[in-house]
């Protein structure tokens, strides 16, 4: 009985998996046309990705778990060879069941998958290195356009491509920046490759007014109030030259003063004496006097104002000089669950009204007006602040704020604003993206398309290189937004009709739009497509940002770091400590390399634990 029953279990299971290879093959016919049209290099990648698809239009979860009751593969790695690895389980039932097995279809190998997936990335992203598969692209500051060490240092840490942001500088600037990256590569080592990102519609808050020109000087205080340290001020003529002092006092503030007379009088012990703009009564000593003026130590929080006088008490009275000309303060909105933050279409500056519960603030993408409807989630600030539509007209969108943190946030001008639930009908090249593609046409290696959603947009930027002759150009689809998150595989079977192809998961933009809950999800379901399409990926946003701005990596990053592994290329953004990030993510990526492949564990030799056991 126990033979009959264990038979016809495997007879259900052939059945079951003969059905879903038929699934298969009928979803490759309805898409044959699309298969059709993309480019004969990636014709079999196309024929794979749209049989991973309709895998995983079924719930096989329970067919997995009984495929490894009885020891065949589970289908949970197929990725790059769907169709392969279904019909090698059904070879296997077929000598089981003592069944005739299907005649196997010319499809991708199971063995040719993986090497497809490898190719493609030579092809955008140039040679991965002998001791890690994972390249590391570096987004370039505007400060390497002059400066001939930063560049070479970066190489030399482990740099493979360079990215430029459009949404920044301009054509000289990118024309010294690529100079200076192509002068940097040894004649003997590859060319370091360069991909430039289009800007896109930018969907952001408005100006608000400029607040009042005034700077704090205070002193570092103890938790008791004991002044530590002096606040240390350093007086300079007013449109003067004057950086952040250093000296031999630590950093100072700035504070330009209208009369360079006045600061040549001035000795070390000199009194000053003024009235803040409180109309509180401060003193101040000079310590020190140097060519660019005087420095001045206060041991009193200070509030200075342009046209503020300030005493020097001599012997023959007081000789008076005014402040000059103080940097405007930035305003912000201080927004609250339950306020209504109001996006208007008008961009003129708005002021701020401390206390408010309404805030008024521009939105620089008119669109929004016309597509978006009340019930619609909106994000502000990368997700610090969200809301629900509770009303809209052609000039206005009224939020009602559901989501900001304890205590509420600040909502500053220019600031990035997520619509997610918003069909916005936008093309993704802007006027200005069209005009720097001429650029990029003629100077990168790789061209990252920002806001894309649909495929139509992909069908433009395909057009606009061919215009330009630049067909053999990289297409990197950035997605950053729900829509093309939905749309990927029409956007991936779209792309694939280009030579070389890959994906960047833009994971900043595209947390606020799915939610940072399913971050995870989302990531590893785009990956799972892009493998499925032997397409490369571009692992982005903020990998190893605190190491990269402040110079020391928190533990959650790291392991965010080696995770990147998986990926055919690694995006780092711009900081101070880059130079330590490049270093950090190479040593990261190559140890990584040794113990993973995609989803498999690489089981090398381990000498972790070759001490020998002690008897207990």
């Amino acid at each position: 009985m126990l033979a009959i029953s264990i038979s016809c279990d495997l007879s259900a299971l052939e059945a079951e998996v003969r059905d879903l290879r038929e699934s298969l093959l009928t979803a490759e016919k309805v898409r044959s046309a699309e298969i059709a049209a993309v480019h004969p290099v990636h014709r079999r990648s196309a024929v794979n990705l749209v049989h991973y698809v309709e895998l995983r239009n079924h719930d096989i979860r329970d067919l997995q778990s009984r495929l490894a009751l009885v020891g065949l593969s589970s289908l949970g790695r197929s990725e790059p060879y769907v169709l392969a690895t279904i019909e090698a389980v059904l070879s296997v039932l077929a000598v089981m069941t003592d069944h005739a097995p299907p005649q196997p279809r010319a499809g991708i190998a199971m063995n040719e998958g993986n090497e497809l997936l490898a190719d493609n990335a030579e092809r955008l992203l140039g040679p991965a290195r002998s001791e890690r598969s994972t390249r590391i692209m570096v987004t370039i500051p505007s400060e390497a356009a002059d400066d001939d060490l930063l560049i070479g240092k970066w190489l030399a840490g482990g740099m493979d491509l360079a990215r430029i942001n459009c949404a920044h500088d301009g054509p000289a600037a990118w024309s010294r920046m690529i100079a200076r990256l192509r002068s940097a590569v040894e004649p003997d080592v590859q060319r370091c490759r360069v991909a430039m990102d289009l800007g896109g519609p930018k969907l952001r808050t408005g100006p608000l007014t400029a607040g009042p020109r005034v700077v704090r000087i205070r002193p570092q205080r103890s938790v008791t109030g004991r002044v530590i340290t002096p606040a240390l001020v350093h007086l300079v003529a007013d449109g003067e030259p004057c950086p952040v002092a250093h000296g031999n006092h630590g950093v100072m503030i700035d504070l330009p003063v209208d009369n360079p007379a006045w600061l040549h009088r001035r000795h070390r012990g000199d009194r000053i004496e003024l009235l803040d703009s409180r109309g509180a009564r401060r003193h101040w000593e000079i310590i020190e006097v140097d060519e660019g003026g005087c420095v001045a130590s206060c041991a009193q929080t200070t509030y200075v104002i342009t046209g503020l006088e300030i005493a020097c008490k001599t012997t023959n009275g007081h000789d008076l000089v005014i402040v000059g000309e103080l940097d405007e303060t930035e305003q912000v909105h201080r927004v609250h669950r339950g306020d209504r933050v109001v996006l208007t279409r008008s961009l003129d500056p708005v002021a701020p009204n401390p206390g408010a519960s309404t805030h008024y603030i521009g939105c620089t993408l008119p669109e929004v007006f016309v597509s978006a409807q009340p019930g619609e989630r909106v994000w502000l600030d990368d997700g610090k602040i969200g809301g629900v539509i509770d009303d809209v007209n052609e000039e206005s969108i009224e939020l009602i704020v559901s989501d900001v943190r304890p205590g509420g946030a600040n909502l500053k001008a220019g600031k990035g604003i997520n619509a997610p639930d918003t069909d916005l009908q936008l093309d993704a090249l802007t006027s200005k993206d069209l005009e720097d593609l001429e650029f990029v046409a003629q100077n990168a290696d790789v061209v990252n398309l920002s806001f894309v959603r649909r495929p139509e947009d992909v069908e433009h930027l395909q057009r606009e290189l061919e215009r330009l002759d630049a067909e053999n150009i990289g297409i990197v689809l950035k997605i950053e937004n729900v829509a093309a998150f939905e749309n990927l595989p029409e956007l991936l079977l779209t792309a694939l009709r280009s030579q070389c192809v890959g994906v960047m998961i833009a994971r900043g933009d595209l947390a606020v739009e799915v939610g940072f809950d399913r971050l995870a999800e989302v990531q590893e379901e785009i990956m799972w497509a892009c493998e499925a399409a032997h397409v490369p990926v571009i692992w982005a946003t903020q990998v190893l940002d605190t190491l990269a701005r402040v110079g020391q990596a928190s533990r959650a990053e790291v392991t965010d770091a080696a995770m990147s592994e998986r990926a055919e290329c690694v995006m780092l953004n711009k900081g101070p400590y880059i130079s330590d990030a490049i270093s950090a993510l190479d040593s990261i990526l190559t140890r990584m390399h040794r113990h993973q492949d995609k989803k498999r564990s690489l089981l090398r030799r381990l000498h972790a634990w070759d001490h020998p056991l002690q008897p207990r």
